[in-house]
């Protein structure tokens, strides 16, 4: 399985947020669309980092409910984690694991075509192996 197939089986809708956004507002939308992670993007809808949960948190524990009136430039990572709609679901936990992170932007030709969370690729890399479980148990039985 690739980035485009779990993009097109779990939709491709992106949440994002503006660097101007405070965290109340960021936190907000977070709550509301039940992610972990929103994409912080430019007044052309370039994406310039990752607001998630984990930033939420950091900035909250440096500086406690003051830092909530900081804007999301201020918490997001800007160390923006990307991969090719053809990214295997191996190559995307390999980046992860790799870069420390949880979300990685899917890009096609300069665009921003969705977002792919830690928790989707370890549904379908479970799914997989479910997959091949149940093969090789119906090959041993008819065998």
């Amino acid at each position: 399985m690739v980035a485009s197939r779990i993009l097109s089986d779990k939709g491709a809708e992106v949440f994002t947020v503006r660097p101007d956004d405070d965290l109340v507002t960021a936190a907000r939308l977070l709550t509301e669309k039940r992610v972990g992670a929103a994409v912080v993007v430019d007044k052309a809808g370039a994406p310039v980092g990752v607001f998630s949960e984990r930033d939420l948190a950091r900035i909250v524990a440096e500086a406690g409910s003051d830092g909530l009136a900081r804007k999301v430039s201020e918490a997001m990572s800007s160390d923006l984690v990307t991969a090719a709609p053809g990214a295997s679901i191996d190559q995307l936990m390999g980046l992860m694991t790799h870069r420390r992170v949880r979300h990685i932007i899917v890009m096609e030709d300069g665009d921003m075509v969705g977002l792919v969370s830690i928790g989707d690729v370890v549904k379908r890399k479970i799914a997989e192996a479910e997959a091949e479980a149940d093969s090789l148990k119906a090959y041993i039985e008819g065998a």
